[in-house]
């Protein structure tokens, strides 16, 4: 294998895969790029066997082949390199390693047989849909820091992406929990989505898609089978297996008679939150809320640190009641709201919240209170 790319385009294509490699394997190949020259460009594969990024880049190839390197150390290299520079790479079977030369740098690489590399099939991925990039950016961002960190209920360890339809009209809809906390955000299903499976897409899944959809385009296809999931950002793909299991039915815990509504300034609300969470124990992170009409007061008691009350003036006409939440929840929530007030729908004391965006309809949030 002999050939000439530009860094940039280099750099751009490595960056892209290479984060699909754990720093830590105790299978040697797993830690390595595959690299497929062939015509006029150049083919990069990263995989941890449970998702695999390929993406390409324009290359002068002078002789075709395949071979596998270091990833995270050939993505440093490149990195380092001047920019605008042009870079060889070049492996022969003379020299068990991959030559790597840019100006008056040269680099020799361990290779290992790109005949080991392990390929991810693509069986069963059928009934590619076109969504917009923005669009799954915004569902996304809008539900993922919900997505539940503790391994012994796997299944809550991803975002679930499923169809619905609702008055006769289909959605496509995103859902994350962990358990104490709830996101939703949904968008017109894009068509030819109707009948798709329900999938559990995995946590770093949705974190490197998230990331390769800075470079998109416009559209990204996305094809989903029961056991795996594929997104086609137009050069890099990413193709991922999903979660075997059944994501809970989350409508049953989406309030419906939550009567009590609060509008509260979301940016002041946010910081008075933040304020008297400076004091609170680390594992509650607990804010008492007393609610009354035209103010909630915020409370926090620890018994080390002291006690912190803070006043907001709300948009309240209701009974006064008091219930807890973690703060940290409620600071991830109001980060989501883009509109200048957040509405807060509240049952009793001890039931879920429901908090809404003004401008945005189609997102949903549900904080379970704590009992203290």
């Amino acid at each position: 294998m002999k050939l000439t790319i530009e860094r940039a385009a280099l750099l751009k294509a490595l960056g892209h895969v290479q984060s699909a490699v754990e720093r830590r394997n105790t299978i040697p190949i797993l830690s390595n790029v595959l690299l497929s020259a062939e015509r006029d460009k150049l083919t990069f594969s990263a995989t941890d066997l449970d998702m695999e990024i390929i993406d390409e880049a324009l290359a002068q190839v002078d002789q075709p082949g395949q071979i596998t390197a270091p990833a995270h150390t050939l993505y440093e290299i490149v990195r380092k390199l001047p920019e605008g520079s042009d870079v060889s790479l070049s492996f022969t079977g003379e020299d068990p390693r991959l030559t790597v030369a840019a100006g008056r740098s040269r680099f020799n690489l361990p290779v290992l047989p790109a005949g080991d590399f392990p390929v991810m099939s693509s069986d069963g991925l059928t009934g590619q849909v076109g969504v917009d990039v923005n669009d799954l950016i915004r569902l996304i961002d809008k539900t993922r820091f919900a997505i539940s960190t503790e391994e012994t209920r796997y299944y809550l360890n991803g975002l679930y992406l499923h169809t619905v339809v609702e008055n006769g009209v289909a959605k496509l809809r995103a859902v994350a929990t962990d358990g104490h906390r709830l996101a939703l955000a949904e968008m017109a299903a894009p068509e030819g989505a109707s009948g798709a499976p329900g999938v559990i897409v995995p946590r770093k899944t949705i974190g490197e898609a998230r990331r390769l959809l800075e470079d998109a385009g416009e559209a990204v296809d996305l094809a989903v089978s029961p056991q795996k999931v594929r997104f086609d950002f137009g050069g890099a793909a990413l193709t991922s297996k999903v979660i075997d299991g059944n994501f809970p039915d989350y409508v049953r815990v989406i309030p419906r008679d939550n009567d009590r509504v609060m509008m509260v300034d979301n940016k002041l609300f946010a910081q008075a939150v933040d304020r008297v969470a400076t004091i609170s124990a680390e594992k509650s992170r607990s804010v008492r809320m007393a609610i009354e009409p035209g103010r909630v007061i915020l409370t926090v008691r620890n018994m080390e640190a002291g006690q912190a009350v803070e006043e907001v003036e709300v948009d309240y006409a209701g009974e006064s009641f008091e219930l807890s939440f973690n703060a940290r929840y409620l600071l991830d929530v109001t980060d989501q709201i883009g509109a200048e007030q957040a509405e807060f729908r509240f049952g009793g004391p001890n039931d879920p919240a429901l908090v809404l965006d003004p401008v945005d309809p189609d997102v949903r949030y549900v904080l379970m209170p704590l009992r203290v």
